[in-house]
């Protein structure tokens, strides 16, 4: 009966997910699913991102934590439409919390959707949102040890973001260890480093958002 239940769950998660896809890709908008452990200077990325996109694109977010609204308030202090999804626990979003939320944003005036999921390394890579692409952050103060250990997270990740490339002189933490190893379980996958602090390598970032996006319109 466990086993049904599961099954139960995730066909209604998938059909949630379907539904989340076609409102996006009806009103031509590009949506990234953001995932990291907590602490990895997610919200900071995306901060940066924002500021560097938001003059080219009309941005929106919708902004995943446990209890509180506090990223989603440093997003909207640079004029972006927030959207905050709490879990009350839960580790991650799913089709049918971003589904439920879909009615307070006008797809048609967003370009570009972010979805700042639950600071974890578990549970998000098993649910699709519906999303176009999906992207990990990972700092350089979490060790080289985090793509062998969390396989699976990296294994379905489009783009593995590095950040906090400036602490490199003050940790142990090998740049190209961190390339190989995620190679080794996801050949396909983008590999970029930067530091959302000091800008540095921001460039590569921004330029592959706006990249797919031009992709994705054209398509």
């Amino acid at each position: 009966m466990k086993v049904r239940l599961k099954e139960e769950v995730l066909k209604d998660l998938n059909k949630a997910a379907d539904f989340n896809r076609a409102a996006f890709s009806k009103n031509k908008t590009l949506v990234i699913n953001l995932m990291s452990s907590p602490g990895s200077g997610k919200t900071t990325l995306l901060e940066e991102t924002v500021k560097a996109l938001s003059n080219e694109f009309a941005i929106a977010v919708i902004e995943g934590d446990l209890a509180t609204d506090l990223d989603a308030q440093r997003l909207r202090a640079h004029g972006i439409k927030t959207v905050q999804i709490n879990t009350v626990g839960g580790c991650h979003l799913d089709a049918r919390m971003i589904a439920k939320v879909l009615p307070e944003l006008d797809l048609k005036k967003v370009d570009i959707l972010f979805i700042e999921n639950i600071g974890n390394l578990v549970c998000p890579s098993g649910y699709d949102l519906g999303q176009d692409y999906k992207v990990v952050i990972l700092s350089v103060p979490e060790g080289n040890d985090k793509i062998p250990k969390y396989p699976v997270m990296f294994r379905r990740t489009d783009v593995t973001v590095l950040n906090k490339i400036d602490l490199l002189p003050y940790v142990s933490f090998n740049l190209e260890e961190a390339r190989n190893d995620l190679h080794a379980i996801n050949p396909h996958a983008q590999f970029t480093a930067l530091s959302a602090k000091t800008g540095e390598g921001m460039e590569e970032w921004i330029n592959w958002i706006k990249d797919v996006y031009h992709q994705f319109v054209k398509h």
